[in-house]
């Protein structure tokens, strides 16, 4: 299938309602940092408003995706964007208020919508056909990172050529907006019946554990191209205003390898091989940023594992749709963003304490040595999961085939008994 079957009001109108519920996201923790930077000791307010806004979403993810339902997701969906929307517009209004206050508006406005991401990807994958399915996932990752790519710009435009609170209010109102397109979408997607059990979610969820933790290893990747970068470039002589224009390559790189993943679904190998395949060659990349001299070097390394990142995560997601239920989708949507959100945030810890005693091209080594610790246990789990779902589908399609042949059997025995 090709992209342009996408080409639909439904899925348009998608795209327009699952950006206004984004871009507040992607703009929150640079919005804080603007917001307070003024007050004395700002820049470290911001940050600890920052990591309690991240804190919010990590622990209302898993939490508030097991509750959501199938069936009935748009309510649960306009309440956790109406929270959103009330904790930025309390920091927006009264930016000068107690930073206990503060925190507890950012901890409410990164926790009330961290599950609509993950309804909005089901109801996607639910709107389409399912030959449809791969190139839908890659064009949710396109706006994505689109997304994250312009919100930076967005709110330091907006910070400071008007005012530090106008951001927040900003977000806000696009949160407010997104809550209102989603009764412009369908109410919820479908699932079985059989399936909608907590008991028989949590299991499901549990048994998936190697998905999350292969998320959570490509995103720490990240975290250590990100974070480490400016030290880098210092500690090889290149000025650190290169540091922009080389993660928008990164980014740019999403961007592409988002769309050539999503031109074919039938790539060669099973799922889990590919995302193996693909996080070892963003390891790769990120390891040759550590040790490549060059701005131009350490660009095309950047652009590769860029080109790769994306690509790694579609598989994860579409490696959850094969070993999940779909009443549980949403909930192990969430989970993964849990998983990867405290990835990045492990991972930024580390390089922040290894930057302390060693070179940042050695602590780029040593989160890439970390990575692939994660990547041997998720590859290993992934294998029994496999294995595990495999069987049980076969036991299923057993019992399937088996079905008609107990009512042959039953039918012809009402025969003899009533000639």
């Amino acid at each position: 299938m090709s992209y342009r079957s996408l080409l639909t009001r439904p899925v348009l109108t998608w795209c327009a309602v699952t950006t206004a519920a984004r871009m507040p996201v992607a703009m929150a923790p640079l919005a804080l940092v603007f917001l307070v930077r003024e007050r004395p000791g700002g820049y470290s307010l911001g940050a600890v408003l920052a990591a309690v806004y991240v804190i919010g979403e990590i622990i209302a993810a898993p939490v508030l995706g097991l509750r959501m339902r199938a069936e009935r997701a748009r309510p649960q969906m306009a309440g956790g964007l109406a929270v959103g929307a009330a904790g930025f517009a309390g920091l927006g209004l009264a930016p000068g208020a107690h930073p206990g206050v503060l925190g507890v508006l950012a901890f409410l406005a990164g926790a009330g919508p961290v599950a609509v991401s993950a309804g909005l990807r089901a109801l996607l994958t639910g709107m389409v056909p399912e030959r449809s399915v791969t190139q839908a996932l890659s064009l949710e990752s396109m706006l994505t990172f689109g997304i994250w790519a312009a919100a930076p710009a967005l709110t330091t435009g907006l910070a400071l050529g008007a005012a530090p609170a106008v951001p927040l209010l900003l977000q806000a109102a696009l949160m407010a907006a997104g809550l209102a397109g989603l009764w412009l979408l369908p109410a919820g997607w479908s699932a079985e019946a059989a399936e909608k059990g907590a008991p028989g979610r949590r299991r499901a969820l549990l048994a998936a554990w190697p998905v999350y933790v292969l998320g959570a290893a490509s995103l720490t990747l990240l975290a250590l191209a990100e974070l480490i970068l400016p030290a880098l470039l210092e500690q090889r002589g290149i000025g650190i205003g290169w540091a922009g224009p080389l993660l928008a390559g990164f980014s740019l790189g999403s961007v592409a390898g988002s769309f050539l993943y999503g031109l074919r679904s039938d790539w060669p190998g099973p799922l889990p091989a590919q995302s193996l395949l693909l996080v070892l060659g963003v390891t790769a990349g990120v390891a040759a940023v550590a040790l490549l001299p060059g701005a131009v070097a350490l660009g095309v390394a950047l652009a590769a594992a860029g080109l790769l990142q994306a690509p790694a995560m579609l598989t994860r997601n579409l490696a959850l749709r094969r070993v999940l239920p779909p009443s549980a989708l949403a909930a192990g949507y969430s989970i993964m963003y849990a998983a990867v959100g405290a990835g990045y945030a492990a991972s930024g810890t580390l390089a922040g304490g290894l930057l302390r005693v060693v070179a940042p091209s050695t602590a780029i080594l040593c989160g890439v040595g970390l990575t692939l610790l994660l990547v041997v246990v998720a590859a290993l789990g992934e294998l029994r999961l496999v294995r595990n779902t495999e069987r049980k589908r076969e036991r299923n399609r057993e019992r399937k085939a088996a079905r008609p042949q107990e009512e042959k059997s039953g039918s012809a025995a009402v025969d003899t008994r009533n000639p």
